[in-house]
């Protein structure tokens, strides 16, 4: 998984992911999964978006948070890496 060798790669903090279609989303869930089998979800959030993407399925797939725009997503990574 690309997504999972660039945070090991990187030491991301945060990591974005959205989805354009309702077809796309499950990759998101799917990253999320991959993340926590190799033991790097603990360290890395993770915030959502996109058109067809809402707090419930953030919340569904087990994400950080949800964000409906980019302006959102800034301000979400700021509150989340605070804590």
């Amino acid at each position: 998984e690309q997504f999972v060798e660039k945070v090991k790669e990187t030491g991301a903090d945060i990591l974005g992911l959205s989805a354009l279609l309702t077809t796309t989303m499950t990759e998101q869930r799917e990253v999320i999964a991959a993340l926590e089998q190799a033991r790097l979800r603990d360290r890395v959030k993770v915030i959502i978006g996109g058109a067809p993407v809402n707090q419930r399925w953030a919340d569904s797939i087990g994400a950080d948070g949800y964000a409906e725009d980019a302006v959102g997503a800034v301000a979400l990574a700021r509150r989340l890496l605070e804590r």
